[in-house]
């Protein structure tokens, strides 16, 4: 995340139109803002469930998430991930020993994830669509039926997101967007259900809106090397003047974070100018 976010009050545990549920995992902090979101899917009257990001290897939230199936008569039938970061996909492999559900994802090990599948659960119908930048392997879910786009990091509920580089990659991530944007434009995706922080139910400002922040950002840094050249005054590299100069604005604990996103930027100026 590079912009500052506050936390939304009464954020927590809830559904979101009549297929989803957040499991909010209560790992909060500066990356993870609320905290993760587990998010389970369930096509009304049936009895099979969706995991989406089970999330860190936490046995009560995992405890938490099975407890929420089994109260409302279902079982976990696919455990599907946005990408490989610990704060979505340590618990993956414990999730599947308690589950006996497959896992499904694009890297680490699996590969089984195409653009354009479909993944029908139990009557629920899933649109893969590949959205890498933010990592290599970032992946959304359209969920057909409510135009709900399930991000993982790839868009937020609050602030903005990190290009994780070397993994993560600018120019990829702002297809991505644009991508977005344009299912958006098609009024297939309305809201967007993220990984972490509330949902957003306007979809198309949002995206619009990281759009505009990225060319802000990417102007900004333009800006540090007209005036500075490739090697910077004083102590510390390139990518640490930048992000003192363009990254003033966000609590410094988050730095190192934007430090990778400056480094994303600079590698993209350096190929597209």
């Amino acid at each position: 995340m590079d912009a500052p976010a506050t936390p939304a009050p009464g954020w927590s545990s809830r559904a979101w139109g009549e297929r989803a549920w957040c499991q909010l995992c209560p790992n909060p902090g500066p990356m993870t803002l609320d905290g993760t979101n587990t998010w389970l899917l369930r096509e009304p009257g049936a009895d099979e469930v969706v995991v989406v990001d089970p999330g860190p290897l936490d046995e009560g939230h995992l405890r938490a998430v099975l407890d929420k199936v089994a109260a409302e008569g279902g079982r976990v039938a696919l455990t599907l991930l946005t990408h490989h970061h610990w704060d979505h996909a340590q618990s993956a492999r414990r999730f599947a020993e308690l589950t006996g559900a497959p896992v499904r994802a694009v890297g680490e090990g699996h590969d089984d994830l195409a653009d354009g599948d479909v993944i029908r659960v139990g009557g629920l119908e899933l649109l893969v669509v590949t959205t890498p930048g933010h990592t290599a392997d970032s992946v959304s879910f359209l969920l057909t039926a409510e135009n709900v786009l399930l991000t993982g990091d790839t868009v937020l509920g609050r602030g903005t997101t990190v290009v994780s580089h070397p993994d993560g990659e600018l120019a990829a991530y702002l297809d991505s967007l644009e991508r977005i944007e344009r299912l958006t434009g098609a009024g297939r995706v309305t809201s967007i259900a993220p990984g972490h922080g509330p949902v957003v139910p306007d979809a198309a400002g949002t995206v619009r809106y990281y759009l505009e922040h990225r060319r802000e950002r990417l102007e900004q840094v333009r800006a540090v090397l007209r005036r500075v050249g490739d090697r910077p005054p004083g102590e510390g590299d390139l990518a640490d003047l930048v992000v003192r100069e363009v990254y003033a604005d966000v609590p410094r604990e988050v730095w190192p974070a934007a430090r990778l996103s400056v480094l994303a930027q600079l590698d993209y100026l350096r190929e597209r100018g």
